[in-house]
């Protein structure tokens, strides 16, 4: 979600909600330190689950039963740590009862040092033994975190303490544990290209406001709500609105930016499944240029297609839709029309050649500008880009093929004249298809079904007039042919019905003309508009 180079500021707008699993192997190692899962979703303030330790006294090298119990749930992460030190590494390690429903884990470099569930299927009760290591504290604390389901979880449950035989009475006050705004730990934002983000997600007929993180084209990471203050939002008419208030500088926090520069500014919207956003199904959209938030509002206008993918749009517009459809219109139908020398070869192939190498340039052009943009190769355009690089393909051997040409009077041409419509045919078709698939990419998401049907009536319009070109010729051959076998000598007919079928086709090809710059603008400013 981030553009290269530059720093963005991010509203992102989330709607629908239902129901998620993650992790249901329970392979929750990278949750190990912090024991809060990657939901991206705030944990529930007050748990309902328990932690039962048996006996309460433990000597090392000993073994002490943990039971984890409560309304049912999914997942779990269950560790022993020092009780005067909760954030420090865990302690010991664990001896599994049913390897069923719970399984051991490796953190802090110590195997077996927690436990988790293995599957996602609903449980009440969980029993394992822990063993207490030589070097273990005078007093041990059991945190769990539990998942009732992907957004309803709450984070290091503690237990009882339990100690060892002569240890003095544990009278430290009650450690702290983490917060019920703890998410994931967050990256320190070390280039631009990050985003800091504002999320407003719909769920249960209200909207949640929260601040998060994203690093390069990452899933947004959830803050603490502490940076955020005056929240209130609206529903109306389907329209979400948020509104807060946050502190300018933020000093001593690595992933919230300070206000007093300029920023671009992009809004996605797209979907969230029982709190859990998904990437935006649309294009962001973006600014045109920084912009000074604590300024007084104003319109600051914006693109939902970056300019290259714009200008790459455009350039395989002009070629295919203009200059290669035109091009082969003069080619097939007007030799005799066109026939007269112009600059020593005839009209129709200097136009033709001419057609055909700018709309070859125009495509070598357009075909890096995504290259450009997205710094490689892109895995989530589907077969888009694939018929690109076919269409470049023929784009480029084509020319060099007519080049290599062999006489008018050759045995060969014959198969050079085959090859040439075959290829050049072929490429025609992969470039439409590639116009279908690149119209609905999210980077040049053109708006509405019109699109569509706009493509279809260009390729009904090149297709009819090609058809009634060719029943035109047609015709006039067998105009031609008539004339030939009455055996009478009568030029003034013969050349009356060839100049009216010849102002036929220039009327016609005008009209096709007209017609194929019609198309191209509309959709060229369909682009320029997004």
């Amino acid at each position: 979600m981030a553009v290269s180079g530059l720093t963005i500021g991010a509203f992102v707008l989330v709607l629908c909600i239902g129901s998620v699993a993650n992790y249901p192997n329970g392979d929750v190692t990278q949750s190990c330190q912090d024991m809060v899962p990657q939901h991206n979703h705030l944990p529930h303030p007050d748990p309902v689950h328990s932690i039962a330790a048996a006996p309460t006294t433990f000597t090392p090298g000993g073994q002490v039963e943990v039971t984890l119990s409560g309304p049912e749930f999914r997942g779990f992460l269950l560790e022993a740590r020092d009780a005067e030190d909760l954030s420090g590494s865990p302690i010991g390690s664990f001896t599994l009862i049913d390897s069923q429903v719970s399984q051991l884990l490796t953190c802090g470099d110590i195997q077996g040092s927690a436990v988790s569930h293995t599957n996602p299927h609903k449980k009440t009760e969980i029993k394992v033994y822990w063993n207490a290591p030589k070097s273990a504290p005078n007093h041990v604390r059991f945190l769990v975190t539990v998942v009732e389901k992907y957004k309803t979880y709450w984070v290091k449950i503690p237990g009882a303490v339990i100690s060892q035989p002569k240890a003095l009475p544990f009278s430290t006050p009650e450690a702290t544990v983490a917060p019920p705004s703890t998410l994931p730990p967050v990256s320190h934002l070390t280039e631009s290209g990050d985003d800091d983000a504002y999320l407003c997600i719909h769920e249960d007929q209200t909207v949640h406001i929260q601040p998060a993180h994203l690093t390069g084209r990452s899933h947004p990471v959830m803050d603490s709500w502490d940076t955020l203050e005056d929240m209130a939002w609206r529903l109306e008419d389907g329209v979400m609105q948020c509104s807060f208030r946050r502190n300018i500088t933020f000093p001593g926090v690595k992933n919230r930016f300070d206000l007093n520069t300029s920023y671009y500014i992009f809004l996605a919207a797209g979907a969230a499944n029982d709190g859990r956003i998904y990437k935006h199904s649309q294009q962001p959209l973006i600014t045109n240029e920084k912009h000074d938030v604590t300024a007084d509002p104003v319109n600051v206008g914006g693109s939902r297609a970056p300019l290259l993918l714009r200008a790459h749009g455009a350039l395989m517009l002009l070629s295919w839709m203009t200059a290669v459809s035109v091009g082969v219109i003069v080619a097939r139908f007007f030799k005799p029309v066109l026939s007269e020398l112009l600059c020593g070869e005839s009209a129709w192939f200097q136009v033709h050649r001419t057609l055909m190498l700018t709309a070859s340039s125009l495509t070598c052009v357009a075909f890096v500008l995504p290259f450009i943009y997205r710094g490689g190769w892109s895995r989530h355009a589907g077969y888009h880009p694939y018929l690109g690089c076919l269409v470049l393909a023929l784009a480029v051997l084509q020319p060099l093929l007519a080049a290599l040409r062999p006489p008018l009077q050759d045995h060969r041409r014959r198969l050079f004249n085959w090859t040439h419509w075959a290829m050049g045919t072929a490429a025609r078709m992969m470039a439409v298809a590639a116009m279908f698939l690149g119209m609905d990419l999210p980077g040049v998401d053109l708006p509405g079904l019109w699109k569509t049907y706009t493509m279809i009536g260009f390729v009904a319009w090149h297709v009819g007039t090609e058809v009634t070109l060719e029943v035109h010729t047609y015709r006039l051959s067998r105009k031609v042919e008539i004339l030939d076998d009455t055996r009478i000598q009568i030029m003034q007919p013969f050349a009356i019905a060839e100049a009216e079928g010849h102002a036929f086709k220039k009327a016609v090809l005008a009209v096709y003309v007209c017609g194929n710059v019609t198309f191209l603008i509309i959709f060229l400013s369909a682009i320029s508009h997004l």
